[in-house]
């Protein structure tokens, strides 16, 4: 097995703070994200930076981490020291459904390495296939299990686009669970659901489906299955909340003239007007064209003005700019 550098998949310092790995996942799952990258290789890369935001974004994860592979470096032949014991991962968090992957044994999302599941996978490495609150488990350890108990509600993450964030969507989603039978003995066994996404999901959101967790023993009650949503990034919107924010270019003369501009929202395009002597940076409210609230209500969308001049001017753009530079008294510093 080899040693996965997890800091390089990011592209990240050992030192780096909490908010550059988010910074650097964030950047990097929408680069690789399958549902905009179409790349061959784009759905394995989004899996890796997945993988090493997992461990790099919990503080006692990584440190576990940074403990162990201190004397590794990326691509080296690799194995755990005898009794290692990884840090539990709640993966009724691996990535569902919606997402480029799901589940498999032990709770890994199918796509995570083997060098992951071995750390991380629920187990010690080399110890065995006995796993002790494994995360798509009965949600307790079998050993000292009592005869009748309702199983622990499990969690899992869903991963929507925010067209079906905004629009409210059907997603068919497979994961696999283990199962307690009536000998006691343990098994893997993967379920489809049909989960319904309302219209205004936001980031964060959890949805319940009631007596689809893991199965109780004895003939007691199935825990609920509770999934986290995840809005995917998108490449011309970021989500806050219910609200969501675009920047929106435009060229000095339609800053400095104003005029109206085709913007596309989620609803469909618009004409944008934009004000005589806008400012880069200047941002435009537009009222209720943000996720659907309760109630009927909606968030809004604010967009930013980015003010863009040619990279490659021609001799008559050029021309002109010059002319307006050296007849013009406007300064900006003054």
């Amino acid at each position: 097995m080899q040693f996965v550098d997890y800091y390089e998949v990011l592209g990240v310092d050992r030192s780096a703070s909490q908010d550059d790995v988010k910074k650097a996942f964030r950047k990097l799952s929408k680069k690789f994200h399958p549902d905009i990258n179409k790349a061959k290789d784009a759905k394995a890369k989004f899996q890796q930076v997945t993988e090493a935001y997992e461990v790099l974004k919990d503080a006692e994860k990584r440190r576990r981490y940074d403990q162990l592979g201190r004397n590794y470096h990326g691509g080296e032949e690799f194995r755990a020291p005898p009794g290692w014991q990884g840090v539990e991962f709640n993966f009724g968090g691996g990535p569902v459904g919606g997402g480029p992957f799901g589940g498999r044994s032990g709770g890994v999302p199918s796509g995570f390495s083997d060098f992951f599941e071995a750390l991380f996978g629920g187990t010690a490495a080399g110890a065995g296939p006995r796993a002790r609150r494994a995360p798509y488990s009965t949600g307790f350890d079998f050993e000292d299990a009592p005869r009748k108990r309702r199983c622990d509600d499990q969690e899992a993450e869903l991963t929507v686009s925010l067209e079906d964030a905004y629009r409210g969507a059907t997603k068919s989603i497979a994961l696999q669970q283990g199962v307690t039978g009536a000998d006691g003995g343990h098994r893997i066994e993967e379920r489809s659901f049909q989960v319904k996404i309302p219209p205004g999901t936001t980031d964060g959101m959890r949805i319940r489906l009631a007596g689809q967790g893991g199965r109780g023993l004895g003939g007691a009650g199935a825990g609920d299955l509770l999934l986290k949503v995840t809005i995917a990034p998108h490449p011309r919107f970021t989500v806050e909340g219910h609200d969501l924010v675009a920047v929106l270019p435009v060229t000095p003369w339609e800053a400095l003239f104003g005029g109206k501009v085709s913007f596309r929202t989620l609803d469909g395009d618009i004409q944008l007007k934009i004000p005589e002597g806008s400012q880069g940076g200047q941002k435009l409210r537009l009222k209720d064209k943000g996720l659907p609230k309760k109630g009927g209500e909606r968030g809004h969308l604010t967009v930013e003005l980015r003010v863009v001049v040619p990279q490659q001017p021609t001799p008559e753009e050029r021309k002109l700019f010059e002319e307006l530079a050296r007849i013009s008294r406007f300064d900006p510093r003054a």
